[in-house]
């Protein structure tokens, strides 16, 4: 699974009550990680499935983190998750995957960010950035007003528009190549292999 993937999949898609059904219903080999929310308040409707957490919300689940001011998720009749994690005051939704085995870090940025558990998509609306580190080096970047992640075919779309985090309210795509990717990758094995 690919790190952005992980970010994204584990984005929104883990909520206190409704992680156990959503593993059960994938057949699960793999231990869900525990996942902990820390917000202001937390009101929780369990007539509609439905989860609001307001004020400096902080997810922390497995090397995902999120921070929003607002983080609204619900689980829809069939079992799936949806979520929206939103922002006040000019600020964005922040959310950043470490995957240390690649050396990478995935960061995404927007003023909202939105999951959809059954097409397993992930939605950045709004000045949205997504950017991937390795070694702590900026390797690829997208930008646009949305940009989207489809988890199933791993493909990616960017859209302008007035609100675009690109100049001009364009699309920008910064990609490094692959070759010079994995050459960073196995750099900073060697330096950290040397540094035990």
């Amino acid at each position: 699974m690919t790190p952005l993937r992980l970010l994204l999949a584990s984005f929104l898609a883990a909520g206190l009550a409704m992680s156990a059904p959503v593993a059960a219903q994938q057949g699960g080999a793999q231990e869900e990680p525990d996942t902990l929310i820390i917000s202001d308040t937390l009101n929780y409707d369990d007539g509609t499935k439905e989860s609001i957490f307001t004020g400096n919300v902080v997810l922390t689940r497995g090397n995902m983190t999120l921070h929003s001011d607002r983080l609204v998720m619900r689980e829809d009749a069939e079992g799936f998750q949806h979520g929206t994690a939103t922002v006040k005051g000019g600020k964005l939704v922040f959310l950043r995957q470490e995957n240390p085995e690649k050396f990478e870090v995935l960061e995404a940025r927007g003023e909202r960010a939105e999951y959809n558990g059954k097409t397993e998509e992930v939605e950045m609306i709004g000045k949205a950035i997504v950017t991937r580190f390795i070694c702590g080096k900026p390797f690829d970047n997208i930008q646009g007003e949305r940009v989207i992640y489809r988890q199933k075919s791993e493909t990616y779309q960017a859209f302008g528009g007035p609100n675009s985090a690109a100049p001009g309210g364009r699309v920008r795509s910064l990609a490094t190549p692959r070759a010079r990717a994995d050459a960073a990758v196995e750099a900073c094995r060697k330096q950290q292999g040397s540094g035990n």
